[in-house]
């Protein structure tokens, strides 16, 4: 089974828009849907804070502090659309792979 971390979008997931830490995410990666190629195992969710600053080393805070590196990082479909004021989806997952050398996919579930 594939190890993923999942990124969000923490500002999203405070406004309460359904996003209690991103249920929709972790549906997607346990049944193989959307984004997610096979069923997998999510060992971490990351949120992202606002203006971003910290978002490569929590990462890598979290790889420590699991101990398990991932497979694949996810950037969940909150952040991998437009609309963030401090960074593009596209900056987020260039720092990301710049940093950790593993591969970002934009996006985790196309549900409603």
């Amino acid at each position: 089974m594939k190890k993923v971390f999942v990124v969000g979008c923490g500002a999203y997931m405070d406004a309460t828009y359904g996003c209690p830490g991103e249920w929709r995410c972790l549906k997607a990666a346990a049944l193989g849907e959307g984004e997610f190629d096979e069923p997998s195992a999510i060992i971490a969710f990351v949120r992202c804070e606002c203006p971003g600053k910290t978002l490569v080393p929590n990462i890598g805070m979290a790889m420590k502090l699991s101990e398990i590196k991932p497979d694949v990082i996810y950037m969940s479909s909150c952040m991998a659309k437009p609309g963030c004021p401090y960074m593009s989806p596209e900056d987020a997952k260039k720092a990301i792979e710049e940093k950790t050398g593993i591969k970002v996919v934009m996006g985790t579930h196309n549900y409603q």
